[in-house]
């Protein structure tokens, strides 16, 4: 049987106005066909806000933390990943789904208020994040890279210059970022000692602040030393230990081959020094923590609990230390 457009469309306005599911000519329709109905008569609308071209240099680095040409260069390298594979004209262009996500990172605010200062509806944005993170993320090799023999000389040497304690390729320690527990038992584990809900992240950086390792697996209540004791940086620090080299960490670490702590109740005006130059060494991971969460306030406790899985909330913290270590690749200035 023939079926006319009007008799089509008397059948859809019927279905989206009663909610409930009926029969016509091409065959039965449930709930599924329903949303799929109400999509195609009130399509998701995306009208671009921003033009990063009118922004004053200034105000394009406050809102998304990088410079236009830092923001161009992600965009171009991401952009295989963000393209529509079907051209339609509510399709987000690539450049527009980073910078929100940029903004989202950056600003720390809720989902709704990022999107709609982008130009896009809540979930459209909730897509969006999805998608950028996970282009992002298959660079992460690039953006995060644990010291090569190669770089051996030179990051000692920028150790050196803070303590002057020898030898040295990293610091090591361990920070939360908060989230919203996940809504079963196991929600206790995600207690830190403070008593809030965390991951615990560990993470390794140079004398630059540059993140060398991150480690964002794992929940609040394990310990920092739990935490390396199951990373992979005891792997890679015994096959450098021919070269004679040391992480920093602080008292909760134990002290190891290839991990120097302090001294516990020096006696000594040796030990005593050698304590002060350990804590002047080591204080450059505090300091990269401070500068990653200050730049990405979506990390802060100011900005709030990542209302995200768990497994999200990873992906978020990974992204931002990528994102940390361009900036400082590129000198942008934080402001």
């Amino acid at each position: 049987m023939a079926v006319t457009s009007a008799a089509v469309t008397s059948v859809v306005v019927r279905i989206i106005t009663t909610g409930t599911p009926v029969h016509w000519p091409l065959g039965p329709i449930g709930h599924r066909q329903l949303g799929q109905l109400r999509r195609w008569r009130n399509p998701p609308v995306y009208r671009p806000l921003v033009d990063l071209l009118t922004m004053e240099e200034r105000h394009v680095i406050i809102t998304y933390r990088f410079d236009r040409a830092t923001i161009q260069e992600l965009c171009t390298q991401l952009e295989p990943d963000l393209m529509s594979p079907i051209r339609h004209p509510t399709g987000i262009p690539p450049d527009m789904q980073v910078l929100s996500l940029l903004h989202f990172l950056a600003s720390g605010s809720f989902q709704t208020t990022v999107a709609r200062a982008s130009g896009m509806s809540q979930p459209m944005f909730s897509n969006v994040l999805s998608r950028v993170l996970s282009a992002l993320l298959k660079h992460v090799r690039r953006y995060i890279i644990f010291p090569e023999v190669a770089d051996l000389p030179t990051v000692k040497g920028d150790f050196y210059a803070l303590g002057h304690i020898p030898n040295v390729i990293g610091a090591i320690d361990g920070t939360h970022v908060a989230l919203v527990p996940p809504p079963h038992r196991s929600e206790q584990v995600y207690r830190n000692r403070k008593s809030y809900h965390s991951m615990n992240v560990q993470m390794v950086c140079l004398a630059d602040q540059y993140i060398s390792q991150v480690n964002a697996m794992f929940p609040g209540s394990v310990h920092d030393a739990n935490i390396l004791r199951n990373s992979s940086i005891p792997d890679m620090m015994d096959q450098l230990q021919r070269h004679r080299v040391w992480l920093l960490g602080d008292s909760g670490y134990p002290n190891l081959s290839w991990l120097l702590t302090p001294v516990r109740n020096p006696r000594t005006r040796a030990e005593e020094r050698y304590n002060e130059a350990h804590e002047r060494t080591r204080r450059v991971i505090e300091r990269t923590f401070g500068l990653l969460k200050a730049r990405f306030r979506c990390l802060h406790m100011t900005g709030g609990s990542l209302f995200y899985s768990p497994k999200k909330v990873c992906d978020i913290i990974i992204a931002c230390s990528m994102l940390h270590n361009l900036a400082l690749r590129r000198q942008v200035p934080f402001l």
